[in-house]
């Protein structure tokens, strides 16, 4: 790709580093910037450098959040017995967007993947036992995607909650295995959410 503008460049291949963005649809994104008005490229760029700078994770669930304690885990209506456990912070919005589950979240940050050099000490698992151990957390549901990687992070997961007295569920399998919770269609989703299982019956030691 030929370029006449070395700062059309350096901006396409800028754009190009985000995920899923070749460089044909950034070179399509810099030149729909350049056709806007200056005042709104200047905003996007703030807004972007500002999200970066000034967001914030909560020291509850390690959901995003704008302040020290996201908006899920402060709002007291919700069901604070029930504590989903997720993998990433787009599981949270996709579970939020089904309408269907009331309780808190627990972020993950990834899952158990040696193979991607990923073990529990990377993730929040502490933080999750210390909720279930001080907090009143009476069910855990493992809403974690149905994969190879999945299946260990929630073995291991069961195992290292199994002194304490909490119910450990896991969704139901209406979405298929090897697939990532964030693509289900929120109806599959809702109802693996709402049919969750016991856990003994999914997972055997």
């Amino acid at each position: 790709m030929v370029f006449s503008s070395a700062l059309i460049e350096n901006a396409v291949n800028e754009f190009a580093k985000l995920p899923g963005i070749g460089k044909k649809t950034a070179l399509r994104l810099v030149l729909h910037l350049l056709k806007q008005e200056t005042v709104q490229v200047q905003q996007f760029g703030e807004a972007i450098a500002r999200m970066r700078q000034q967001i914030r994770f909560c020291k509850v669930c390690h959901n995003v959040s704008d302040e020290e304690v996201c908006g899920i885990c402060s709002n007291h209506s919700r069901q604070r017995q029930v504590v989903c456990l997720v993998e990433s912070i787009r599981d949270v919005m996709a579970i939020e967007n089904t309408q269907q589950f009331n309780g808190l979240y627990h972020v993950l940050g990834g899952i158990i993947s040696p193979i991607d050099g990923i073990g529990p000490e990377q993730l929040n698992i502490q933080s999750l036992v210390e909720r279930v151990k001080h907090q009143g957390v009476e069910e855990v549901i493992m809403a974690l995607s149905p994969t190879i990687e999945g299946d260990t992070t929630i073995y291991f997961l069961s195992k290292k909650l199994k002194e304490y007295p909490v119910k450990i569920t896991t969704i139901a399998r209406g979405i298929a295995f090897g697939g990532e919770l964030e693509y289900a269609d929120e109806m599959t989703l809702a109802r693996s959410i709402s049919n969750r299982l016991p856990l003994d019956s999914y997972v055997k030691p």
